[in-house]
């Protein structure tokens, strides 16, 4: 087994193993096993993690930016250092296979050092005044104050580190609370800042009950921003908690997305593509690919195609084998709810093409299930399954194509393939999602926002408005002394 290390909190700039609440288990997906024990933060010890937080909050703001982009640098640098060590981590506590582990923690070091350099690179604007007794009009972005940070476990560097990076190149102390069932990936993070340099109190993490932590951050004076990457319905909760203290708000939320996939488009390449990006990280990802609207001229095949590959996937314990290609969902919840998800179907509803069912034996695991036809007010083609299921639905125009891919209120991603220059200036235009790719996948850049609209949220992380986004706008204006 990994290596893994022993679970503590960071409050005030010292590693704490006692949780004022006891423990909670860390168990592994994919064998079920409770293998460490993890820290419950108790009221007292958040209330101390939000003195520090205020208490480091001036001293990191007046920082100077150059040394804040040296600091996060050289956090991106030792998570680089240290990938595969964490990558193995990753895959122990949620089950995601190694490459993915792996490219996922090599990303997060790339996002670490754009935003980074956002800290020595943002220094505002001045705008031309109007009339000749005004000298200057400045803008400024000055970091908000303290930020909480809420994050998931099925990204559980990338996620973090977006927050984490976004809020201390603006000069915004911090308080993350991640997922409790992935402590040690987010500690070895928080481990990579710390080493770096960040100062004592500017970054805290701590772990334990949701509802409670939630709950006492998000209402606590100190707290000015808060980041959270969940559900709708907790999203939801959680802005009306901000809303009340008129907090800033980030919320990236579910999403559905889909992939229109014309007659056009190189088939073989798309088809590839799809089979991969569908069932990364057994499809517990917010913009997996899931409702895929095929030219009805390329459906059958296409739906075959998908199939096969669907069948072919290696699916196993990838803490135990580095050839899974998918590994177990977070918990017999999960499965759970893609039996139910299935058992919706039939007639009219969709036909199972391939898997529907949960594998037996140990784990949480589920095959990789293709649905063809699944009917527009079937629960697939209207709830995000947050799994490794697929719908696949033919259409006859490309405005038909359209009307289905925005007929929810779910905007996070949505994707098209096509060989034809007017229909991807269309669908680019015509879609209605926080990010559109077109012959791809990939709308998580460094360099780009990401973020949705409607029920997927609003607000986006990295790219320059994950650094934006810890900041308040100020005009200084200035007129000559006298007339």
């Amino acid at each position: 087994m990994t290596a893994y290390p022993d679970i503590k909190m960071l409050i005030g700039g010292e590693w704490v193993a006692q949780g004022g609440e006891g423990t909670m288990p860390v168990v592994n997906p994919a064998t079920e096993e409770a293998f460490a024990s993890c820290p419950k933060a108790s009221k007292e010890q958040l209330d101390a993690g939000l003195a520090a937080a205020d208490q480091a909050f001036a001293g990191w703001a007046a920082t100077p930016g150059a040394e804040r982009h040296r600091i996060i640098r050289r956090a991106a640098e030792l998570l680089r250092e240290r990938s595969e060590r964490i990558a193995r981590v990753i895959t122990l506590e949620m089950g995601k296979p190694h490459a993915q582990a792996i490219g996922e923690t090599q990303n997060a070091a790339d996002l670490i050092d754009f935003l980074g350099e956002e800290a020595k690179r943002q220094g505002g604007r001045l705008v031309p005044v109007r009339g000749p007794n005004l000298l200057q009009q400045r803008v400024t972005n000055e970091p908000i104050g303290p930020a909480a940070l809420f994050t998931p476990w099925n990204f559980p560097i990338n996620l973090p580190a977006k927050k984490l990076a976004g809020a201390l190149a603006a000069g915004c102390s911090c308080l993350l609370k991640p997922a409790e069932t992935t402590p040690a990936s987010a500690q070895l993070l928080v481990e990579c800042f710390v080493d770096a340099g960040v100062p004592s109190g500017a970054i805290n993490l701590v772990f334990g009950d949701p509802a409670m932590i939630s709950e006492h951050l998000i209402t606590a004076p100190a707290i000015r921003k808060v980041s959270f990457t969940g559900s709708t319905a907790v999203g939801r909760s959680l802005g009306a908690l901000a809303a009340q203290g008129l907090k800033r708000f980030t919320a990236e939320l579910g999403g559905h997305a889909p992939v229109v996939i014309g007659e056009s488009a190189d088939f073989d390449r798309t088809v590839a593509a799809c089979a991969a990006t569908k069932f990364r990280n057994a499809g517990q990802v917010c913009v997996s690919p899931t409702r895929f609207l095929v030219a009805r001229g390329i459906y059958d095949r296409f739906v075959s195609e998908f199939a096969a590959r669907a069948d072919s996937l290696k699916v196993g314990d990838a803490s135990a084998d580095d050839s899974v290609a998918m590994g177990p969902l977070a918990h017999p919840g999960r499965v759970a709810a893609m039996e139910d998800l299935v058992g919706s179907l039939g007639g009219e509803k969709g036909e199972v093409v391939t898997g529907g069912a949960a594998i037996e034996g140990v784990g949480n695991f589920f095959q990789p299930t293709i649905v063809a036809g699944p009917s527009a007010d079937s629960r697939l083609m209207t709830e995000e399954p947050f799994g490794p299921i697929a719908g696949i639905v033919p259409y006859d125009d490309i405005e038909d194509a359209v009307r289905i891919a925005n007929s929810l209120r779910y905007g996070l991603a949505a994707y098209a393939f096509t060989g034809s220059l007017d229909e991807s200036h269309y669908l680019g235009s015509a879609l209605k999602a926080g990010m559109v790719a077109i012959n791809h996948f990939a709308v998580g850049s460094p360099e780009t926002p990401f973020g949705g609209i409607g029920d997927s949220g609003f607000g986006s992380e990295s790219g320059v408005e994950g650094y934006l986004g810890y900041t308040q706008t100020k005009l200084v204006t200035v007129a000559k002394s006298a007339p």
